[in-house]
């Protein structure tokens, strides 16, 4: 599923294009990719005629706003985007369409999606604050400090790994960079964050953000789903020091990598050095 640095990539990809047009048709050929309890008429009446006023982030959600509420977007693990003009998506790939949304200089926004895992909610504002209310502070906010992170984890004793991917307590954070930051910042992923140190907070604040920030530079990480906008990869499973890598050795201390299962999730660590 994409994570932060994914979503965020594609956000940057699409702002520039979007913000500012008018949506004037929608084309929905998939009613399921609709969540919430409106209709598909509904939904179409709804956004045709709308202007984007901005694209944004939050958490793992790409967000589409307009002057009284806002159009989310849930990419879970093969939604992906692309824009072009004609019937025709731009790219040879996008055999699933699932949504088309026409644009008033004559462009389409393509909405592909193979096992339609993600769907588009529309909200009002007052709706988006409830479900916002859910998330925790974002960890590439500028005034998000060690301190921040250490009051979001220190809550109860469940495995920092799992914390770390509690959207309620740190935004945006999935398997590939929870075990990423927690390998670079040589902290066991089992171990209960009511244990960790000051010490460790530090550490592990200083990497996640690290981490993510690589992961933008880089345009996310692909393996095999995800694409940026109009099918540009990302690059960053070649920096990658843990996730993926069971049975190589550490580039930290040349301990081989293992693989265990956290909540349902594989989780690749150190041995030697991850403490």
């Amino acid at each position: 599923m994409p994570e932060l640095p994914e979503v965020e990539t594609i956000r940057r990809d699409l702002a520039p294009e979007l913000e500012g047009r008018q949506i004037t048709v929608v084309r929905i050929h998939h009613a399921d990719i609709i969540l919430g309890s409106l209709s598909g008429l509904e939904f179409r009446r709804r956004l045709e005629s709308r202007l984007i006023r901005g694209v944004d982030r939050r958490a793992k959600w790409l967000l589409l706003k307009f002057d009284d509420g806002l159009l989310v977007t849930q990419l879970r693990m093969t939604g992906r985007f692309a824009i072009g003009r004609g019937a025709v998506p731009p790219l040879a790939g996008f055999r699933h369409v699932a949504a088309e949304f026409d644009l008033d200089d004559g462009r389409t926004l393509f909405y592909d999606d193979v096992r339609r895992l993600g769907g588009f909610l529309l909200l009002t504002w007052s709706e988006w604050a409830r479900e916002e209310s859910r998330f925790g502070p974002e960890p590439l906010a500028t005034r998000f400090r060690a301190s921040d992170l250490g009051d979001a984890l220190r809550r109860g004793r469940a495995p920092v790994k799992n914390a770390l991917m509690d959207q309620s307590r740190v935004a945006g954070v999935g398997n590939i960079y929870a075990s990423e930051a927690l390998h670079r910042a040589r902290i066991d992923p089992t171990r209960p964050v009511s244990d960790l140190t000051d010490d460790e907070i530090r550490r592990l604040h200083r990497s996640l953000r690290h981490i993510l920030r690589s992961s933008l530079g880089s345009s996310g990480t692909t393996f095999r789903d995800y694409r940026a906008v109009n099918g540009r990869s990302g690059s960053f499973q070649t920096l990658l020091r843990a996730y993926g890598r069971e049975g190589e050795s550490c580039t930290n201390c040349g301990h081989l990598i293992h693989r265990i299962v956290q909540g349902g999730r594989s989780t690749y660590y150190c041995p030697g050095c991850q403490q």
